[in-house]
């Protein structure tokens, strides 16, 4: 395993980093975890020299932090740095810090939280924190010993992200998106050079944007068939990010034991400047001809659930760009196969979704085009 410096820590931070939010689960059901199967990863994973797992309140509806604490048993706990979150938009009164932040540690049983961050902070989020002293009361948990370090992770524009960084100086580490297609989107090169230039540990989330870069279309894997060395998509994408100085890990959210073992060779073979100028250019080319797919820029990551009209908004996007990739009648079957009370038509446009998505997509407005393009 290849490590890191983080931030202003004394501490080297594995390469890779195993995220909660994409594991394996039963039955198709996303809040039944295959515990069994899942500990097996994981425990691979840190026995290989993986030392930060991410997780938050809401992955697999309210199941990752409880599986965290049975997954550290039998002292994998010692081996390893847990990041969790306080669900920012769920936060409607200044008592709801104290009941997330307590019903985290009496659900992992770990001891105290190394590294407790504000989800999905953006501008307006940020404000309603300040409203309620949201920092007031996480010095006080720092102070008392149940959380160790503080952070945030963000969805905004790049100024979002500056005036969160400037109006205070105890973050100790941001967590962002990013990846070869997300250079100028949300926080993008500029803010992750800024952030660590103010000395916090930066956490690369979404490298390979939920999935879609280790699936890319056609014209995207003839770009990197161009080189002379051979990777899969998904090293690609990894290898990109780990190039990057500023980045102190890279967070995956892998799903089967083979993703877990692949990922973990990528991790051993990555570093800064790994990459060769001839190689450079070719994300340069596979960029521009991934902007030309018109593709949504949906992460699946599932905040806009649940809807109202039970649409499955990550899945209906996933397939339009299945149909934007080329695969039309992939999509299309796909969507088929779903009960027609539930496309994407049946939208109330009640907005919802919108105010939940971290990736601030128009969905109102967009399911109505994915229904004209998959229907039947």
């Amino acid at each position: 395993m290849q490590y890191r410096s983080f931030g202003r820590l004394d501490w080297s931070v594995s390469a890779l980093g195993f995220g909660m939010m994409r594991l394996p689960v039963l039955n198709h059901d996303h809040e039944q975890i295959d515990e069994a199967e899942a500990i097996r990863m994981v425990r691979c994973a840190i026995d290989r020299g993986l030392n930060y797992i991410d997780s938050a309140v809401i992955y697999h509806g309210g199941k990752a932090d409880g599986f965290v604490g049975k997954a550290l048993r039998d002292g994998y706990r010692d081996r390893v740095k847990v990041a969790t979150k306080v669900p920012t938009w769920l936060v409607d009164k200044p008592d709801d810090l104290e009941r997330f932040l307590s019903g985290q540690l009496e659900q992992m049983q770990i001891g105290p939280i190394d590294f407790y961050l504000f989800h999905s902070l953006d501008r307006g989020r940020w404000k309603k924190m300040k409203e309620f002293k949201a920092i007031a009361w996480a010095e006080r948990a720092l102070a008392d010993g149940r959380i160790k370090h503080l952070g945030f992770s963000f969805h905004d524009r790049l100024e979002g992200l500056k005036q969160i960084i400037d109006e205070y100086d105890g973050w100790e580490l941001c967590q962002i998106q990013y990846n070869y297609l997300d250079t100028k989107y949300q926080a993008g090169t500029e803010g992750l050079r800024y952030a660590a230039a103010k000395g916090l540990a930066v956490v690369a989330m979404e490298p390979l944007r939920g999935g879609c870069l280790a699936d890319p279309p056609p014209a995207v894997r003839e770009v990197f068939d161009r080189a002379p060395h051979k990777r899969t998509p998904a090293e690609w994408g990894l290898q990109w990010v780990w190039n990057q100085p500023e980045v102190a890990v890279v967070l995956s959210g892998m799903s089967t034991l083979p993703q877990v073992q692949e990922n973990l060779d990528s991790a051993e073979r990555s570093g800064v400047g790994a990459l060769s100028g001839m190689e450079l250019a070719l994300f340069d080319a596979a960029r521009t001809a991934s902007h030309k797919l018109g593709w949504i820029a949906c992460t699946g990551c599932g905040y806009c659930l649940p809807c109202p009209k039970d649409i499955p908004i990550p899945d209906y996007f996933a397939m339009q760009n299945l149909a934007a990739y080329g695969k039309v009648e992939r999509g299309r079957e796909a969507y088929a196969w779903r009960p027609k009370e539930r496309h994407a038509d049946m939208c109330s446009q009640c907005g919802q979704c919108e105010e939940r998505c971290p990736q601030h997509l128009p969905i109102q407005q967009l399911l109505p085009q994915v229904h004209a393009a998959l229907k039947p």
